[in-house]
């Protein structure tokens, strides 16, 4: 009898050892085909929190706009502000994310490493919180697949399009009429640079009326996108 518990326990064992690994499967390829359904343009993906969102009936507010009906200086500065070698690497910053390594090692404050890329999977297939260091692990080879399936154009396209710009508020085209009143093609470079220091705290952060903090570091993004051009050739 014992000899027989023992092998129902292995059997139970390796049953669910087989259900985790197909669910681990499964869950891994609603990315890998969901990334080749949203390739083409007339595709407008909508994020995770959009769909809580909708789940919860509470609505949201997003406009799809394409990148050619964003204001340049937008983009520029979205890119210096959020991720500013954008163009030159593979979904994944190796350079800032061992400096956040060596910080976390040496026991100092992290900066955040995240690519525009690794938002932008973050924001189509993962969760916000609880959990980080695990959603960050699983961002990291998610970015390479989605860089290397998609155009940089496209990823970028499709970050502007979904990243949360305030509360229920999605996305560069909603946000300019929601704070500015305007069209997203039509926002001012001091606009432009507003919208692009809120994306890292939405919720609190106000760019129509922005406190000193926010001005300074508007002021800032707004003087690296005036000298970035460089960083965007990849959109051309």
């Amino acid at each position: 009898m014992p000899g027989r518990k023992r092998g129902i326990s292995r059997a139970g064992a390796r049953f669910w050892f087989r259900r985790i690994f197909l669910g681990l499967i499964v869950l891994g390829a609603i990315p890998a085909v969901l990334t080749f359904v949203y390739a083409p343009s007339f595709v407008h993906p909508i994020s995770t929190l959009m769909m809580k969102n909708l789940v919860t009936f509470t609505g949201y507010d997003r406009r799809w706009v394409s990148l050619d009906d964003v204001a340049p200086v937008l983009v520029k500065s979205v890119v210096m502000s959020e991720d500013g070698q954008f163009c030159y690497h593979r979904g994944i910053d190796w350079g800032e994310l061992n400096g956040v390594i060596d910080d976390a090692l040496a026991g100092e404050l992290t900066r955040g490493a995240s690519t525009i890329t690794m938002q932008t999977v973050k924001n189509l297939y993962l969760w916000q919180r609880p959990l980080g260091t695990v959603r960050k692990v699983l961002e990291l080879p998610l970015a390479v697949y989605f860089d290397a399936v998609l155009s940089k154009r496209r990823i970028i396209e499709i970050y502007l399009n979904i990243a949360e710009w305030g509360p229920n508020v999605y996305g560069i085209e909603a946000a300019a009429q929601f704070h500015f009143g305007k069209s997203a093609k039509s926002l001012s470079t001091r606009q432009a640079a507003l919208l692009a220091v809120t994306l890292p705290n939405p919720i609190d952060r106000d760019p129509a009326h922005p406190g000193p903090g926010l001005r300074r570091l508007a002021s800032i993004i707004q003087r690296r996108a005036a000298l970035g051009e460089g960083h965007v050739k990849c959109l051309d």
